[in-house]
């Protein structure tokens, strides 16, 4: 009922406006896929459609879709879950279907009860590895997961138990992961179903326990995107404990703070990342010397391994590389890349996004390792997302990594079928891993595309500077190079507003009229 105060010229008066740049971006009016695909569910969102008045918001919507899509990845693996990791010896592979989890139950002596990292491995439970090889926050997950897991019955009733109450607990991770990118970008919410509809994240989600650092990375990322660089910090120093990759963040983060003169952030960031590192590292470190360091050792004295273009190289040639010349030539070209990438924000015409930077330091460092193994292109799916919203060329590279998901099984189901050669030959998975590697840099050159022209980055056209860049975002440049020191040129066929540093975007019409 109107109150008193109401006077009937009030009660007509329309609604004031909200200014453009706080609204929604509507995905189905931006991009052509998501316009298509919304067909399926009642067609494009309408001008009139009232927002923000139902339960179904659009992160409650992207995370059910990712549990949904979550669940389907394990009914994936049912084949495997009944007998083929347990019998034969490429069943596993010809479903596609490997998981790590239910294999290293026994193998790293959790259903002995060894503790990780202290107790040494007897060499023929590990196969000679001596330790757990994986971080010391992997290996905590690992052993939660192991006291949740009931130690009777047989070893592998046990080692099912094991991988589905692993799932379980990564399953919490993809949803955090789908919830924080949703929420990254404030204006992008839809963006999160990127996440959660991704195929490759959806098969390969239960391979391994790469999903805890993804996860914890995502919500660093959340973090920093709201101006909280400590929090930040201590995030990925977590993530960077449950795996390596993340602490490469802190790279794009260095010189994208010194283009606009942060510093205090990112010393904020850099402190936080070193304490939570060491508080979760030191105390196995000083205790299990031999035992922590084994992941370290273990990635120095691996050979080359699947999925990289050094495999290519060595099964064709009669000469192979040595696993110590990959080690230093695939550290000179990161480095190489690394210094690339640092140019480039220096000198673009304006500065790069957080996300931008990040997914491409993280795509070099996988594309010059001597192994990419299909697990990771977890690491990349939520920096992909966060740098290019586009659901064309997030498919493209999508297309690229299933076609390699499946080349990888099929290829070791040839190679351990006997004289049966059920499955891909090698040279057929040497073009998968071409396929494979082409798909990440099609969307690393995307991505650079973005940098150099801004005015076709998804995200700077509807009117956002870095949404994901925290302090970063509408600030002032303080240190630039070469182009960047002169004002930016927009390409000629473009149509839309540009976006100046430090400056919001020009009001609307209806803006200008209030």
């Amino acid at each position: 009922m109107p109150s008193a105060e109401m006077t009937p010229a009030s009660m007509h008066e329309p609604e004031r406006v909200r200014p453009a740049a706080a609204e929604p971006v509507r995905p189905t009016s931006e991009d052509e896929i998501a316009r298509a695909g919304s067909e399926l569910i009642g067609g494009p969102l309408g001008r009139r459609a009232l927002l923000g008045t139902s339960w179904w918001t659009p992160v409650r919507v992207v995370a059910l879709v990712a549990i949904g899509m979550f669940a389907l990845g394990l009914v994936q693996k049912a084949p495997c879950y009944n007998s083929a990791w347990f019998f034969g010896a490429s069943s596993q592979y010809t479903h596609a279907c490997y998981s790590d989890i239910p294999h290293l139950y026994q193998g790293r002596g959790f259903a002995d009860h060894l503790v990780p990292y202290f107790d040494r491995l007897p060499d023929d439970m590990s196969g000679g590895m001596g330790y757990l090889e994986y971080p010391v926050l992997t290996g905590v997950f690992m052993e939660v997961a192991s006291w949740l897991t009931p130690h009777s019955g047989t070893i592998q009733h046990q080692e099912q138990w094991y991988w589905f109450v692993n799932a379980g607990m990564l399953m919490v991770c993809a949803v955090v992961i789908a919830v924080c990118v949703a929420r990254t970008h404030n204006r992008r919410p839809w963006d999160g179903l990127l996440i959660a509809l991704a195929p490759a994240f959806v098969l390969t989600a239960t391979i391994n326990w790469d999903l805890l650092a993804v996860a914890l990375t995502a919500a660093a990322m959340l973090m920093w995107s709201r101006s909280r660089p400590l929090a930040f910090g201590v995030l990925l120093g977590l993530a960077t404990a449950a795996k390596l990759y993340p602490v490469f963040l802190l790279g794009p983060l260095l010189v994208l703070c010194w283009r606009a003169g942060k510093w205090r952030e990112f010393f904020q960031a850099v402190g936080g990342a070193v304490i939570a590192w060491l508080v979760v590292n030191l105390p196995v470190m000083l205790f299990a010397f031999q035992g922590w360091s084994k992941f370290y050792t273990f990635s120095q004295e691996r050979g080359v391994d699947f999925g990289s273009f050094w495999l290519i190289w060595a099964q064709n040639s009669s000469n192979p590389p040595s696993t110590g010349f990959v080690n230093t030539a695939a550290m000179v070209l990161v480095v190489l890349c690394f210094l690339g990438i640092a140019a480039l924000a220096f000198t673009a015409p304006r500065r790069p996004r957080f996300a931008q930077l990040a997914f491409l330091v993280v795509a070099a460092f996988i594309l010059t390792n001597k192994v990419y193994s299909p697990q990771y292109v977890l690491w990349l799916v939520p920096l992909a997302v966060l740098a290019r919203p586009k659901w064309r060329d997030l498919l493209i590279w999508q297309a690229c990594e299933v076609a390699y998901f499946l080349g990888i099984w099929m290829y070791l189901a040839y190679t351990t079928s006997g004289d049966a050669h059920k499955g891909l030959p090698t040279q057929g998975y040497h073009w998968s891993i071409v396929l494979h590697l082409a798909g990440t840099l099609y969307l690393c050159a995307v991505v650079v595309r973005d940098i150099l022209m801004p005015e076709r980055d998804a995200v700077r056209r509807s009117g956002d500077d870095d949404p994901s860049g925290g302090v970063l975002d509408g600030a002032e440049d303080v240190f630039v190079l070469g182009a960047a020191a002169h004002p930016p040129r927009h390409a000629a066929h473009f149509e839309g507003p540009s976006v100046d540093w430090g400056k919001p975007a020009p009001p609307s019409p209806e803006e200008r009229s209030l």
